[in-house]
């Protein structure tokens, strides 16, 4: 039996229009990370935390600012945290403002560090609880899966590393991954989108946090078999579940032997790291995940058993 094929919705869902505001949101990101209060300086020891897409974006800003050479920076889901450690500032990436375990780490902390907070809502707890906080209400969204305001709180992260200094080889300034976002919303998704029945999204670097946020809009949107992986790991095991039907898409460069290496599963590589700024490489993962969704007749704004904030009862 043939898949269904991915064509747009005749009306547009709400996610699949947040995902085509994004450059303009990152460019506005990058403008109002030159003059903001509170963003890591060089040389600080910083952990970044969050919860699902936010822990996911944590990954790639603190691997993306050690790298850059400004300073040891860890991430951590904030349910995980390890409390005991020393650092100077504590970066917080909250769409809500008002989900539990980011408020319940801060509390515990907030005398001992600094407190950053990036968040979609003026009105929210964390801006209270913060010692700063960067609020990107125009990169809220209406839609329980989060797309804009996720890519849009890392530009702004990463504008605050062109600021402090170069940022690491091969790396794009945000106005440069702004233009391919662009280019990854105009192009047709690759032809391997409407044919496969597993997708594993893969990521060295920075990208690697990337990685697990295409993996993880695949599946709430669309209740996809996704997986995501170190692009280095993935030979050590994962790439077992590759095979004629199923596609590898990696995020960023290829590791040597790679393209090689699936051909021979008989599985579809994706591969656009020499030509797309991996973050833009995510909304085209974001645009499958819509697509894979409708084609299912499944709504992508309301994925099944999530909502937008989780809120524990005490």
């Amino acid at each position: 039996m043939s898949e269904p094929s991915l064509t747009p919705s005749v009306t547009p869902s709400l996610t699949s229009t947040e995902i085509t505001t994004q450059p303009d949101c990152w460019r506005r990101a990058a403008k109002a990370a030159a003059s903001a209060a509170g963003l890591p300086r060089p040389g600080e020891r910083v952990a970044v935390t969050g919860c699902g897409t936010s822990w996911f974006m944590a990954q790639a800003y603190a691997a993306l600012r050690e790298a850059s050479g400004q300073g040891e920076t860890d991430a951590f889901a904030a349910s995980e945290f390890p409390v005991s450690r020393t650092y100077d500032r504590l970066v917080v990436i909250t769409r809500s403002g008002t989900t539990t375990e980011v408020l319940d780490l801060i509390e515990e902390v907030r005398e001992r560090w600094e407190v950053f907070a990036l968040t979609g809502d003026p009105a929210s707890p964390v801006v209270r609880a913060a010692d700063e906080a960067a609020v990107l209400d125009w990169a809220d969204e209406k839609s329980v899966v989060q797309t804009r305001f996720a890519t849009t709180a890392l530009a702004y992260l990463r504008a605050g590393l062109e600021a402090g200094g170069p940022l690491p080889a091969g790396v794009k300034p945000v106005a440069e991954a702004a233009a391919d976002a662009e280019t990854a919303l105009a192009e047709p998704l690759p032809p391997a989108a409407d044919a496969s029945e597993q997708w594993t999204f893969l990521g060295g670097g920075w990208a690697y946090g990337l990685a697990q946020e295409a993996a993880l809009k695949m599946r709430e949107a669309a209740g996809a078999w996704t997986e995501a992986y170190p692009a280095m790991e993935y030979r050590h095991g994962p790439i077992a579940i590759t095979g004629p039907g199923r596609t590898a898409w990696l995020l960023g460069p290829a590791p040597a032997g790679l393209e090689a290496d699936v051909a021979r599963t008989g599985g579809t590589l994706v591969a656009d790291g020499a030509r797309l700024d991996p973050m833009a490489d995510l909304i085209r993962a974001q645009r499958l995940a819509v697509a894979v969704a409708e084609a299912k007749d499944l709504n992508p704004d309301t994925p099944r058993s999530l909502t937008r904030s989780v809120i524990l009862n005490p």
